[in-house]
């Protein structure tokens, strides 16, 4: 059987079995399973069967991209300066990362952004958001900590990958345009759609196996159900081989099991549970106290 359409037309189905999370988004189409009954059943039939055994595969080996980062102290002329003046950065030491999922959390201006974007930057990432292959400057405004972040690696290559950053969606946008890719992130400019709409066409369809993904406060743009879409999301790629390095402010992104959390604070990375962080723990009493908090707030 055949794909009548789309980036795969004229090739049988059997091409999907490398690109599963294609495959999971033509059957989230309403329209494709009215309009091509047997392919839908088909498709359904090789989703089942080789996602399971990629699922397997991928939860089961728990191969990092990266294994881990820490700062070369020893380069660091003065710690008076951005961005070593950061408390993150300056007691930064040898932190290990979660072969699925690292949540890096912390108030703002604690220097979530500043690590993200210099790891994304040591792994060949535009600065200002993208793939590999962008290479646009809007406004130079990241720090020099890419240069002194030492990166421990494993012989797993990233077969893509992504750093998405919700401040500076906007120019990703842009380029996209300007670079005429539209059709791998859905066909609709994403200028087109909503912030919130964007952000999950450029996952749906950009997005893939076996990648690193570099996400800093995704939740940005997105309403609680749109979180949990991208919840859900990120397992299918976790189950086929990817992983994610995620900054965030939101209690329902935080909550991928298995995944490692690590709280920004005075004295650098501290590995924390989910409840035990302060998003979380401040999230739940404010739902669980909402007049009390209310009335201290507005008093």
């Amino acid at each position: 059987m055949k794909l009548p359409f789309g980036k795969y037309k004229g090739r049988g189905i059997d091409v999907l079995k490398d690109d599963m999370g294609y495959a999971q988004w033509l059957l989230q189409q309403e329209w494709f399973s009215q309009k091509h009954p047997e392919l839908y059943d088909a498709i359904v039939r090789l989703h089942e069967k080789e996602g399971l055994q990629q699922a397997r595969e991928a939860l089961g080996a728990e191969k990092n991209i990266l294994i881990s980062f820490d700062l070369k102290h020893e380069k660091v002329d003065s710690f008076e300066k951005y961005p070593f003046s950061l408390p993150v950065v300056k007691h930064l030491e040898r932190t290990e990362l979660n072969p699925h999922v690292t949540y890096i959390v912390g108030e703002n201006g604690s220097g979530k952004s500043t690590v993200l974007e210099a790891l994304a930057i040591t792994q060949g990432f535009n600065p200002e958001g993208g793939t590999t292959n962008f290479h646009f400057t809007t406004r130079p405004s990241h720090s020099i900590l890419h240069e002194y972040l030492r990166i421990a690696k494993t012989g797993k290559r990233a077969q893509t990958g992504f750093f998405l950053r919700a401040e500076s969606f906007f120019n990703v946008a842009t380029e996209i345009e300007v670079l005429d890719v539209g059709d791998a992130y859905g066909g609709t400019p994403l200028h087109e759609l909503s912030h919130g709409e964007g952000f999950l066409a450029l996952m749906r369809h950009r997005f893939g196996a076996n990648g690193l993904y570099i996400l800093d406060e995704p939740e940005a743009a997105l309403s609680p159900a749109r979180q949990m879409s991208i919840l859900t999301l990120i397992h299918e790629l976790v189950k086929q081989g990817s992983q994610f390095i995620i900054s965030t402010h939101s209690p329902i992104l935080l909550a991928y099991p298995h995944s490692t959390i690590y709280e920004i604070s005075q004295s650098g990375l501290k590995e924390m549970s989910y409840d035990e962080t302060q998003t979380v723990q401040i999230s739940r009493q404010f739902l669980e106290e909402r007049d009390k908090m209310v009335d201290i707030l507005l008093s």
